[in-house]
């Protein structure tokens, strides 16, 4: 069985021609899909983009947790400093209660000046206020009393005594050694954007007298289409994947994050395909892609820069009946 995963930041550009909430809808719909056949449903969120990209994803975490019962889901990133982190608490625990366990947030520092502009957040601030919010969603799971900024504060709803421990599990995302450090000291783990500094974090959790994380696993990343005909599927997707591509890579010229993302403006729809970022493939070639790595997680976005609601099912559709049954034997 291939090990895959689902993404949606819901973009939802104008040419899409696909409400917001049909857009939403359709991802609610691919949530259930994902319980039957993949491992993770991963939700991503920025603010204030003119292409509606997820700003609240702990909302439609819960939507997602009400709509499924195994696929574990995964909020990568919640940008911390935007939020309260006792009201961050709160509702990543309620999240994490109507999900039973399946909840894993990222906290991140954001990289985007619009952004902490938008919510009269001084960019300097950021490790400050993600330090802080990880160390509260920590420490509200038990239920107790706990200090917080000098007084004494308790989240609900506590741990209910089920088989899981009281969630959710707090990861930290981050590039730097300072932030591997920070991590491998006050969170659950590490979701790092390089090799170098998941090796920092080793290095950090061993000298703490930790378990060994293990070796550094590399995040997928780019996007992933099924076709019958990938030629005849990439002119529908070449727009959207255009969007998306050049969207992000406006935010890493703004955030000065260009080498760290990877991302960068390109016109040329052709140009953009020869990057390999954006895969369209048969069936045979990801059953072939498959077995020969079985354990390699294949990461899926749907709905990539507001893809057509019907282009997207129609990969899905090929997956589960082209690729599932014929890697399964």
């Amino acid at each position: 069985m291939p090990l895959l995963v689902l993404r949606f930041d819901l973009r939802n550009p104008s040419f899409s021609g696909v409400s917001t909430a049909d857009r939403f809808a359709a991802a609610l719909d691919m949530a259930e899909w994902a319980d039957e056949h993949a491992v993770a449903l991963v939700l991503s969120e920025h603010h204030g983009s003119d292409d509606g990209y997820l700003p609240s994803a702990l909302t439609m975490a819960a939507a997602v947790a009400a709509r499924t019962s195994k696929v574990m889901i995964i909020v990568s990133a919640i940008v911390a400093p935007f939020h309260d982190p006792i009201r961050l608490a709160e509702e990543a625990r309620v999240v994490d209660a109507i999900s039973r366990g399946r909840l894993t947030v990222v906290l991140a520092n954001g990289y985007v000046p619009s952004e902490f502009e938008m919510f009269g957040i001084p960019i300097g601030e950021r490790v400050r206020r993600t330090t802080e919010a990880v160390e509260t969603l920590r420490a509200a799971r038990t239920g107790e009393p706990f200090e917080y900024r000098g007084r004494t504060v308790r989240i609900t709803p506590g741990p209910d005594g089920g088989p899981r421990p009281p969630g959710p599990t707090v990861l930290m995302g981050g590039s730097g050694p300072a932030a591997a450090r920070r991590a491998a000291r006050i969170a659950d783990g590490f979701q790092p954007s390089n090799a170098a500094a998941w090796e920092v974090y080793r290095a950090e959790r061993l000298a703490m007298g930790e378990a060994d994380p293990g070796d550094y696993l590399a995040e997928p990343t780019g996007f992933l289409h099924v076709a019958a005909d990938p030629d005849a599927a990439w002119e529908r997707i070449a727009p959207h994947a255009l969007h998306e591509s050049n969207a992000y890579g406006r935010w890493a010229v703004e955030g000065g994050m260009e080498d760290a993302t990877g991302y960068a403006e390109i016109t040329d729809a052709d140009e953009l395909r020869a990057t390999g970022r954006y895969r369209v493939v048969t069936p045979a070639e990801l059953v072939a892609e498959v077995d020969e790595a079985p354990f390699a997680p294949l990461i899926l976005s749907p709905m990539m820069g507001g893809l057509p609601v019907d282009l997207a099912w129609e990969s899905l559709r090929l997956i589960e009946h082209d690729v599932i049954p014929r890697c399964a034997s």
